[in-house]
């Protein structure tokens, strides 16, 4: 179980870590499951990013509610073996959310229940229990907090082809309840791309009667 607890930990700090890493952007896709890497200003994130974020690879996208979310792609991975693809901020409310995509080594609640268990362990800190989110059959979520000055949310789904999506989101304590929605405007574009349907076999023609 401190595995589990080194893991809550690393999944919130990720977001101060990440913070430094560089701009990116993939462009506009030109219809589902396209995409590709580039890089940009934030200023160019902010005014010209309308189409959704793809990661081919690890099977999700990030449509977002506004221009105002700025997108950095981080190819970041954890030593428990999780990936950090992206993070995303809100520089008018100080509102940020990052993104964690594991393996699928256990449901979305189990992880939820554990990363609240992680986290409770940690000083300053304090969790709801994970409850059903209408985001998806499986989706879970929390909130927490951390003193006076953090509040956030942690929301645990299933993603494609045997892993797990997890959205990190904080904000400050003193925000305005329309930032909340904002959060859970850009969590609610954090999802998995389709399964990719499997090519069904050939049907070899019947020969044609005499």
């Amino acid at each position: 179980m401190a595995g589990w607890r080194k893991l809550a930990w690393g999944f919130l700090m990720c977001g101060v870590a990440c913070s430094g890493s560089r701009q990116a952007v993939k462009p506009d896709a030109t219809g589902p499951g396209t995409g590709g890497s580039g890089t940009a200003s934030v200023a160019t994130l902010a005014t010209s990013v309308s189409g959704p974020y793809v990661d081919e690879e690890l099977g999700f996208e990030v449509v977002r509610p506004s221009a105002e979310w700025q997108l950095d792609a981080t190819n970041e991975r954890t030593p428990e073996g999780l990936s950090i693809p992206v993070v995303l901020r809100h520089p008018p409310s100080g509102a940020q959310v990052v993104v964690q995509v594991a393996p699928a080594v256990a449901t979305p609640t189990q992880f939820a229940e554990r990363l609240t268990e992680g986290l409770r362990q940690q000083p300053g800190f304090t969790t709801t229990d994970p409850v059903p989110l209408t985001l998806s059959d499986t989706a879970v979520g929390f909130d927490f907090q951390v003193g006076d000055g953090v509040n956030g949310r942690v929301v645990v789904r299933e993603g494609r082809e045997g892993r797990i999506l997890m959205m990190l989101a904080t904000w400050p304590a003193q925000a305005v309840a329309s930032v909340i929605q904002n959060v859970d405007a850009l969590i609610l574009g954090i999802r998995p791309l389709p399964e990719q349907q499997k090519a069904l076999p050939k049907s070899i023609p019947q020969a044609a009667a005499p």
